[in-house]
């Protein structure tokens, strides 16, 4: 007998039909002898609506109500995938955060899983019945609800697997597993079969939809299997595992790009000790996250250009910021929002020499100019011009023979 988690993405519960196909799913691996945990996002596109409700009553729409309002979706989506079960003579039953109940801590929106009572899904589970978890929320300990992020209900599943120690964690999504690229955008793109828990989190922090990057990073500190597979097929999906259970045949395992980046270039800025940090502190401050920087020091010494990349949804913000520190002096500042990010990822670039010089090679050759530059032991990022991001995942995509 093997105890799973199971859980289904918004496009999989995205209707009637899909949810009691997926409770079909659920059955077979009931009606198989395994012990089954199920989690549930909300149905395709209710969190989208619910905001947009938000949004037309006010702008600032106070994040607690946002946090009742928003986990609501899944709280529909687990009780109709409870009853589908049960129409299909399997004992189910829904149960909500705070009967568990799951414990978070950390802000409205973006709060995290620090604990779990075990006891009533472990009795439940001893009775021979499937319980249905709402993924993306919890409890604080003053008794408030909490939801942990987009995406939270990947988070929900895994630290579900750690707490009650499964065998495995399948996530149910509308694609087949993980690809070598958007297959929607490069359809010569090829599923990747095994897939390192770093790689994978490196992917999906570049913008790979696929699951969420704290999923990931939890299911590699406790190196819980994890499998991604599609609701609508019966092949196999993607394995998410340790570094060591692969066999690598390619330098790089994937390429990524995501369109969400703003950078920002100050130009004269005073050189001299602590000025970076006086620039970075605000932007902290307010949750700003800076990724690329790129200094350049003047002839003579005394003026740099500083250039960072941020999201592009808190370009306004930063830009502001900027404009109100009085500890700073520069003679201009430029944004510019129409960039993208492009990154080669793969585990096999540690002890391969020349990734670096390919890749800007190949862009070269396409008369791609690069904007700045980030790596890592398994990664190589640029920022480039927006209109030619796919341009750019192409030819990386052949340069490095992943078609």
């Amino acid at each position: 007998m093997v105890k799973k988690v199971l859980k289904f993405g918004g496009t999989s519960v995205g209707s009637v039909d899909r949810i009691v196909h997926a409770a079909k799913i659920i059955k077979k691996e009931f009606d198989s002898g395994n012990k089954v945990i199920v989690v549930v996002s909300a149905m395709a596109g209710t969190t989208n609506n619910l905001i947009a409700h938000a949004e037309k009553i006010s702008k600032k729409f106070s994040k607690r109500e946002l946090d009742v309002l928003l986990t609501s979706g899944e709280q529909v989506t687990s009780a109709l995938i409870s009853g589908a079960l049960n129409s299909l003579s399997v004992k189910s039953k829904s149960f909500m955060n705070w009967q568990i109940p799951i414990i978070t801590e950390g802000e409205h929106s973006n709060a995290r899983i620090v604990n779990m009572n075990i006891d009533i899904i472990n009795k439940y589970l001893k009775q021979g019945g499937v319980p249905v978890i709402p993924g993306f929320q919890g409890i604080s300990k003053s008794g408030e609800i909490t939801s942990i992020g987009r995406g939270g209900s990947d988070a929900t599943a895994v630290a579900i697997a750690k707490i009650f120690n499964t065998d495995s964690c399948e996530i149910y999504t509308d694609v087949e597993g993980v690809y070598s690229s958007d297959p929607n955008k490069i359809p010569v793109a090829k599923k990747i079969n095994k897939i390192s828990y770093e790689e994978m989190l490196e992917l999906s922090s570049l913008g790979t939809k696929v699951m969420q990057s704290s999923a990931v990073q939890t299911a590699m500190m406790y190196d819980i299997p994890l499998q991604v597979k599609s609701t609508f097929t019966d092949r196999e999906g993607t394995e998410i595992l340790n570094q060591d259970k692969i066999d690598y045949s390619k330098v790089v395992t994937g390429v990524a790009y995501s369109k969400d980046d703003a950078k920002i270039t100050l130009i004269g800025v005073e050189d001299k000790p602590g000025v970076a940090a006086d620039i970075f502190e605000p932007l902290s401050k307010n949750e700003i996250n800076v990724d690329m920087v790129i200094q350049n020091i003047s002839a003579d010494g005394k003026k740099t250009d500083l250039t960072f990349t941020i999201k592009r949804q808190d370009k306004n913000t930063a830009a502001s910021l900027i404009k109100e520190n009085k500890k700073i002096k520069y003679q201009n500042m430029q944004l510019n929002d129409k960039v993208s990010k492009v990154s080669v990822v793969g585990a096999g670039m540690v002890a391969t020499p020349g990734v670096t010089h390919k890749m800007f090679r190949s862009l070269a050759e396409e008369k791609i100019n690069i904007l700045a530059i980030s790596t890592s032991e398994i990664k190589v990022s640029v920022i480039i011009d927006e209109d030619m991001t796919i341009q750019a995942v192409k030819k990386l995509h052949k340069a490095f023979k992943l078609d």
